[in-house]
Parts: C-alpha cells; sequence; structure tokens
C-alpha cells in the first residue's frame, strides 16, 4: 500500500500540484481581502472562507493531479530515454496506462466537481488548464521551442482561477495575477530547460528559447524575461477599481526589490553560461512566485 502510494504521488507530481494550489490560495486571499466588505456592503453574500479554501485547495490539487499524469501518459516512451524521468511509475511498469487513465478520470472528475462548488467559472478555468496543458502544450514539445510560451498560459491560470473563486467573475485583479505568473514561467521554464538540455535532447524535447542552445542569444533572452517581471509585478499597483488601487506602497518597494533579486541570478548565467547559475536561477524562481504573490495579500491586510 505504501509504494502503491508512493508511486500515485510520482504519477501526479504531488510536490508540483502543491505549488499550483499555492498560487490559487494567494489569488484567492487576495481577491477576498479587497472585495469582502464591499460585497457585503452591496447585499452580496460571502460565503465561510474556510469551506471555499477546502473547496479551491483539493479541487485545484486534483485537477493539477489529472493534468500532470495525463502527461505522463503521453510520454511513457519518451520518459525513459531520460535521466529525469526513467524511474516514473509508467516506464518501470509499475503502474499500467489502465490504472493511470483511471486515476486521471477520477482526480478530474472530482477536482470540477469540487471547483464548481465555488462557482462555474471556477470549474471551467480548471477545465480549460487541463485540455491546454495535456492536449496542446503536451505533444507540442515535440516540435516547437514555443512549447514554453503556450504552457504558459494554462500556468498562468491557478492564481486567476484563486481570485475568481471569490469574486466569480473576471476582471482586473483576476488578469493582473494572471500576468504576473505567465511572465514568470518564462524565467522559470528557460532555466529548467538549459539545466536539463542534454536529457531533453534524448527525449527529442527543445525548449530553450534560441535554436543556438545554450548560448548568449538565449541566456539574453533568459534574463530580459527575467526583467520583465519587475513592470508585471508591478501592475496590481497601477491598476484600480471602484473599490480603490489593489496594492499600495509597500508591494512597490517589495515587488522592485524582490524583482531585483530574481534578475541577478539570470544576468550572472548570461555572463558565465555556467549551468550553476541556471540552477540558482531556477531555484530562485521557486521562492520568488510565493514571495510575490503572497505579498501582494500582505500589502492588503496589513499596509492598507
Amino acid at each position: 500500500m505504501k509504494e502503491k502510494l508512493k508511486n500515485y504521488l510520482l504519477f501526479t507530481k504531488f510536490r508540483l500540484s502543491v505549488l499550483v494550489i499555492v498560487s490559487a490560495l494567494s489569488g484567492y486571499l487576495f481577491a477576498r481581502l479587497h472585495y469582502a466588505e464591499y460585497f457585503r456592503e452591496i447585499g452580496l453574500s460571502v460565503n465561510n472562507a474556510w469551506l471555499e479554501i477546502c473547496y479551491l485547495m483539493l479541487g485545484g490539487i486534483l485537477v493539477t493531479a489529472a493534468s500532470n499524469g495525463s502527461n505522463q501518459i503521453w510520454e511513457r516512451e519518451i520518459d525513459i530515454l531520460m535521466n529525469r524521468t526513467k524511474n516514473r511509475p509508467l516506464p518501470v511498469d509499475k503502474m499500467t496506462v489502465i490504472e493511470g487513465l483511471i486515476v486521471v478520470i477520477v482526480s478530474l472528475f472530482l477536482g470540477l466537481i469540487l471547483l464548481y462548488q465555488l462557482n462555474f467559472y471556477s470549474a471551467l478555468l480548471g477545465f480549460i488548464a487541463f485540455l491546454s496543458y495535456v492536449f496542446i502544450y503536451t505533444p507540442m514539445k515535440r516540435w516547437s521551442p514555443w512549447a514554453v510560451i503556450v504552457g504558459a498560459f494554462p500556468g498562468a491560470i491557478p492564481p486567476m482561477l484563486g481570485a475568481i473563486a471569490f469574486t466569480n467573475e473576471f476582471g482586473a485583479l483576476p488578469g493582473a495575477l494572471f500576468f504576473v505568473q505567465f511572465v514568470w514561467q518564462l524565467p522559470h521554464f528557460w532555466a529548467i530547460a538549459w539545466v536539463s538540455h542534454d536529457d531533453y535532447q534524448r527525449g527529442g524535447f527543445y525548449l530553450l528559447p534560441s535554436a543556438s542552445g545554450k548560448s548568449k542569444t538565449s541566456a539574453f533572452r533568459i534574463a530580459l524575461s527575467a526583467l520583465m517581471l519587475i513592470p508585471f509585478s508591478l501592475a496590481p499597483w497601477l491598476m484600480e477599481d471602484q473599490i480603490g488601487p489593489f496594492v499600495g506602497s509597500f508591494s512597490v518597494v517589495a515587488a522592485s526589490v524582490l524583482g531585483l533579486l530574481f534578475f541577478l541570478p539570470a544576468y550572472k548565467l548570461y555572463l558565465t553560461l555556467d549551468d550553476k547559475d541556471a540552477k540558482r536561477l531556477m531555484f530562485a524562481s521557486f521562492i520568488y512566485l510565493p514571495l510575490i504573490q503572497f505579498m501582494y495579500v500582505v500589502d492588503k491586510a496589513f499596509f492598507m
């Protein structure tokens, strides 16, 4: 039983799923802090936060698990060619394709049902993320480096979904959160593609932003995408709605500092073209995203 559970966690990439739902949670908390009092004033009901958070996190992790599992089913014959993936459950016959499909279908169905408890748009966004990740991004990785940009669309949905889970409508706030995470994914995935370049080539993937490979051109585009995060992370400060600005001066200072700190390893990679600096950028990206997202939440909760 323990071994079976371990295989399911590997098959669904549980650790990656946790990062996804953390992004969704930040979007939900940010939107709730911004709109809750206003909704009460105009007579709209505000549901129990803990119940909605449970629906969001459980639904989000199940839909993400279904997406990740589908990815491994698609690429099971390719995974065995790469060191980073050759020990996944399907390539080593610790799980059958039928078993994997059952996990995917059950996870997707339950996840969408849970998201639907929040509202229709949350379930719709979850389904769109699943379809675009599995049926567009996954096969596209084999024939075009543009797959990274295409994959950034479903990858940027979680914080927007989290915000819409509370607001039940599309708007400037969910859109701003979407674009911050969209831009973040470019240096994040390109850093991974740099570190794993040789391994990816064994599997037939070419995901660096330049055909020249691990070159100055690729490193320049990675550094530029990291630098672009600074103005995009300031977007919530520049935007407002009928309630007022989304964030205040605290976010301006914090986002600028975090953006510069994130840009430094990207610039170092441009100077050295060293895999070690690509790894530093990759790990920095994992730290940067939750920090920037919950910085908005902290600003809204304590400084506005």
